[in-house]
C-alpha cells in the first residue's frame, strides 16, 4: 500500500469516530439546552403560582346596583388587621338559615348578584365575604389566611343564627370544607363544582411539573372532607372542563354519610345555578330540618 493509500484509509477509519463525537455533543448541547428550559419554566410557574390560581378582577359594587337592596356592605377586620368587605343580609323568614357563601377564584363578590338574588328570594340569610386581595378587601390571598378568615367568618354568622349553610363554589368549596370539617354545628355543607385538591387538578393540567413538590396551596379537600359532620350536598356538571366531575364524585365517595350528590347532565362549571342546584339546595335543607 502506497503512503497514499494509507493516509486515506487512516483518514476514511476517522470518520465515524469523529461524527460520533459530533453527534454526542450535539445530544449533550440539547439536554443542557432543555434542562435550562425547563428549570426556567418550572421557576416561572413557581413564582407565579397564585397569580393563575387567585384571579380577582372587577371593581365592589353596591349591591342595589344589582337589585339587592336589602344587601349591606360590612367592612370586618380580621385578627391580624386586614379589612374585608362583606355582602350580608339577615334572613326575610323567622328561622330561616343564613348562607355563608365561599365564592370562586374569578371575578368577586359583585359578579354572583344573581345566585345571592336567588338565596334571599327565598327568605334565607347571606354573608358572602370578599377574599383578601380581591375587590374591596386588602391583602393577599394564600389558603392559609382564606381558611383562618373562614374561621371568622363562620364566628359572625354564627353569632347572629345558630341556622348555617356553608356553600363554596368552585376554589371556595376548599375553604368551604375546611370550615365545616372544624364547626360540627354547620347545618349543611354545599360544594360547587368541588375538586379533591388544588394540587390533583393542577397534577392534571402540568403532567411535566412535579407540582406535588411545586404548589403552595394545595388545598386537600380530600383529607378534610371526611372530617365533616354535617350533611353533605356536591352539585357537579358532567360537561364541566374547568373541574371534571370525577373530582366531586371522588369527594363524595370520601364524605361520610349523610351525603347527596347530583350530578347535572351537560351541565358546564359556571352554569349549575341555572341547571337545579338552587331546588337542590332547598330540598337538602328540608331534608335537614326533617331529620332534625
Amino acid at each position: 500500500m502506497s503512503e497514499t493509500e494509507d493516509h486515506q484509509a487512516l483518514k476514511a477509519g476517522a470518520t465515524p469516530s469523529g461524527t460520533g463525537k459530533r453527534v454526542r455533543k450535539l445530544l449533550i448541547n440539547l439536554i443542557v439546552v432543555f434542562g435550562i428550559a425547563y428549570i426556567m419554566a418550572a421557576g416561572f410557574m413557581y413564582l407565579n403560582q397564585r397569580n393563575f390560581l387567585f384571579v380577582p378582577t372587577g371593581e365592589l359594587t353596591d349591591p342595589a346596583e344589582a337589585g339587592l337592596d336589602q344587601v349591606t356592605v360590612e367592612t370586618v377586620t380580621m385578627a391580624d388587621g386586614t379589612q374585608i368587605s362583606v355582602w350580608s343580609a339577615t334572613p326575610a323568614v323567622e328561622g330561616a338559615p343564613t348562607v355563608l357563601y365561599f365564592h370562586g377564584n374569578s371575578g368577586n363578590v359583585s359578579t354572583r348578584a344573581s345566585r345571592f338574588k336567588k338565596i334571599l328570594d327565598s327568605g334565607f340569610g347571606l354573608y358572602a365575604p370578599s377574599y383578601r386581595g380581591y375587590a374591596g378587601s386588602d391583602g393577599s390571598p394564600t389558603e392559609i389566611d382564606l381558611i383562618s378568615d373562614g374561621r371568622e367568618h363562620f364566628e359572625s354568622v354564627a353569632g347572629r343564627t345558630d341556622q348555617i349553610i356553608i356553600h363554596g363554589e368552585s376554589m371556595g368549596t376548599g375553604v368551604a370544607t375546611a370550615i365545616a370539617a372544624e364547626r360540627p354545628e354547620t347545618g349543611l355543607l354545599v360544594l360547587e363544582a368541588p375538586y379533591t385538591a388544588l394540587v390533583d387538578r393542577a397534577s392534571e393540567q402540568y403532567p411535566w411539573l412535579p407540582v406535588g413538590l411545586l404548589m403552595i396551596d394545595q388545598m386537600p379537600t380530600r383529607e378534610r372532607v371526611g372530617n365533616v359532620q354535617a350533611p353533605i350536598l356536591i352539585v357537579h356538571g358532567t360537561q364541566d372542563v374547568v373541574i371534571p366531575v370525577e373530582h366531586g364524585k371522588k369527594l363524595y365517595e370520601r364524605a361520610e354519610d349523610p351525603k347527596e350528590i347530583l350530578i347535572v347532565e351537560g351541565a358546564a362549571h359556571n352554569n349549575l345555578w341555572s341547571q337545579g342546584l338552587w331546588p337542590a339546595v332547598l330540598d337538602a335543607w328540608r331534608k335537614v330540618n326533617a331529620e332534625g
